[in-house]
């Protein structure tokens, strides 16, 4: 490590990130005037951008301090942490991009070196930032170490071989099978010897000899981060939900890239308060809370605060969905006193590495803790494993339970395939069927 790298690191963590902190609120911006559909906004918006503004802040001199790693966000982060990693998320920072309304530019450069238009759009933004070096986000960097795994997709693969062939650096790819029917004991055993045998690599790369107690301390953190933010989810069953999934979406970031740490665990206790609170004072996230609605697949980003105001308006709140499930549902497998076995079922069974089946009795019954009376589905051209099979659960959810529902084609990050005029027009449809509980769309 060297020495003046890491004073200058420790400065901006004890007094740069501070004082970043400070004039980033006094040049806050006037806010947005409020709709009045929507309820008061949670006080824990302001925390959550200064950890996040922190986290990439100080990554800017984290090189020659500690070793980065770009992780996938399916991948077993908990291990590298053993390994004091500093790691980033290049799914945020895409989602981030794609929010600024910015995807277009920056998939248009890889697209311009030779990617597929048909490629996912954070993958495509990503390797954009990579080859242009620009980003309207903060510049991710370099790493030491790719992380990936293909229990969310087989795009992550190539996606971080081609990084890796570009940059020149070790690629660790943990391998999950796909759990047709039910996850065997032959899957968990393969999974559990990969993650052992990363440990030699993990040595090498970042200098530190592994100890199990750092790894017991840290999925004892991830896992308390976990459960509170399922107990957070759970409060949205209340009505009025506290708050909407819109809002979730952006409350994930921390189970997603900083998963494993103090400041994560610390986080979500503050929220988990803030929406208690609420719960117990009747507060909702609308004003006026009738209908209830679960999203399936990722969030449309750079449409998050028209579709937010375009239900609201209507007095329909977003309750529950799939994708902020999904750091949730596999936490009661995690298991401290026995690491390898309890990340492999943990990480080998999230929803998009699950059979389909699952995914239906998963949604009914969210459907159910919730009370939801319609579903919006968003197909997005980034993201085949999770669309896949959208309009045989759509059939199977309206047969079972009569659930209104309609289907967006858009994608999460590039905004060139939004259709206005054409999603404009499905949702009005809808929302005229929702309202006359009628059968779905």
């Amino acid at each position: 490590m060297s020495i003046s790298k890491g004073i200058k690191y420790r400065l901006m963590r004890d007094y740069g990130a501070p004082a970043l902190m400070s004039l980033q609120n006094l040049k806050k911006r006037k806010p947005r005037p409020i709709p009045e559909a929507f309820g008061p906004p949670l006080k824990s918006n302001q925390r959550l951008k200064e950890i996040l503004s922190r986290h990439y802040f100080l990554a800017r001199y984290v090189p020659g301090v500690k070793k980065v790693a770009w992780v996938t966000s399916g991948a077993p982060v908990e291990l590298l942490r053993a390994f004091d990693f500093y790691t980033i998320y290049p799914e945020n920072h895409s989602a981030l991009i794609g929010a600024k309304k910015q995807g277009a530019e920056f998939c248009g450069i890889a697209e311009s070196n030779g990617f597929s238009q048909d490629l996912c759009s954070y993958a495509r933004i990503d390797l954009g930032h990579m080859l242009s070096g620009k980003t309207p986000a903060g510049k991710l960097p370099k790493p030491d170490l790719l992380f990936c795994s293909n229990n969310i997709c087989q795009t992550v693969l190539y996606w971080y071989k081609a990084i890796a062939f570009e940059l020149d650096i070790p690629l660790i790819h943990f391998d999950a099978p796909f759990v047709t029917t039910k996850q065997t004991t032959a899957d968990v055993n393969y999974m559990a010897q990969q993650l052992q045998d990363m440990i030699p690599v993990l040595e090498r790369v970042s200098g530190r000899v592994f100890y199990p107690s750092d790894l017991e301390t840290i999925l004892k953190r991830s896992m308390e981060s976990s459960q509170t933010w399922g107990a957070i989810l759970e409060t949205m069953q209340a009505k009025p939900a506290p708050m909407t999934i819109f809002d979730a979406f952006g409350h994930l970031a921390p189970i997603v890239s900083l998963r494993g740490l103090p400041v994560a665990q610390d986080y979500y206790h503050i929220l988990l308060e803030e929406v208690q609170s609420r719960v117990s004072q009747g507060i909702g996230a609308i004003s006026d809370e009738r209908y209830r609605l679960i999203w399936d697949n990722i969030a449309i980003w750079y449409k998050v605060r028209f579709l937010a105001t375009f239900f609201a308006e209507r007095k329909m709140n977003f309750v529950t969905a799939t994708y902020t499930n999904a750091w949730a549902e596999t936490t009661g497998y995690l298991d401290v006193k026995n690491p390898w076995t309890s990340m492999a079922k943990t990480y080998g069974q999230i929803i998009l590495n699950n059979n389909l089946k699952h995914r239906l009795e998963l949604m009914k019954q969210m459907i159910h803790d919730y009370s939801v009376d319609g579903m919006v589905m968003h197909s997005t051209r980034s993201c085949k494993p999770y669309s896949v099979g959208q309009f045989d659960l759509r059939k199977a959810l309206n047969a079972d339970l009569d659930l209104p529902a309609v289907i967006l084609d858009a994608d999460i990050a590039d905004e060139r395939v939004w259709s206005e005029q054409q999603i404009q027009t499905r949702l009005e449809a809808f929302c005229e069927t929702l309202e006359d509980q009628s059968h779905a769309i």
